[in-house]
């Protein structure tokens, strides 16, 4: 696994930061006002997506096309959106970083898009567990019996969560 590496720490600017809640709450709606604060930083990294700190903890990341919490900012801050529930047998293996198949999908939210990011919660507690990109629109989701529904981007122990600040 390889380390990220911070190069830079910097505040960004209110407009900036009202750009990147805007991005945020066409992903999860009005949840997004959870994310807000009065002191938003972005850390520039060696990695392929760029962090966002608010109240010095790493909760939002972004790439091009969306900005989503990161999987410590869907913990601390749980909103109800973009939500792919999985059964307890799935659990060990999402939480090791495995993509997650269609037979542990319990549910899904209707708002989930081929190729946004989703965060994966377990069935009994609704913790999210992980951070995926979704490769079918909910209805796709919903009606295959088999295969990989949603790739995995960011688990517990990777190099994003692992990152020291």
């Amino acid at each position: 696994m390889k380390k990220i590496v911070v190069k830079k720490r910097h505040s960004i600017r209110k407009s900036q930061a009202q750009d990147l809640l805007t991005r945020l709450s066409e992903q999860i709606g009005p949840s997004a006002k959870l994310f807000s604060a009065d002191m938003i930083e972005v850390l520039e990294t060696t990695a392929n997506v760029s962090l966002y700190m608010v109240n010095k903890k790493p909760v939002l990341m972004a790439t091009e096309t969306w900005v989503f919490p990161t999987l410590k900012g869907a913990v601390q801050y749980p909103f109800p959106e973009r939500r792919v529930v999985v059964d307890a047998g799935a659990i060990p293996y999402v939480v090791n970083g495995a993509d997650i198949m269609r037979p542990g999908i319990v549910s899904c939210t209707d708002d989930i898009t081929a190729g946004m990011p989703v965060q994966i919660v377990d069935e009994r507690h609704g913790k999210a567990l992980a951070i995926g990109i979704a490769l079918f629109d909910a209805p796709g989701l919903r009606a295959a019996t088999a295969g990989k529904m949603v790739k995995k981007f960011h688990h517990v122990g990777d190099e994003i969560w692992n990152m020291e600040i």
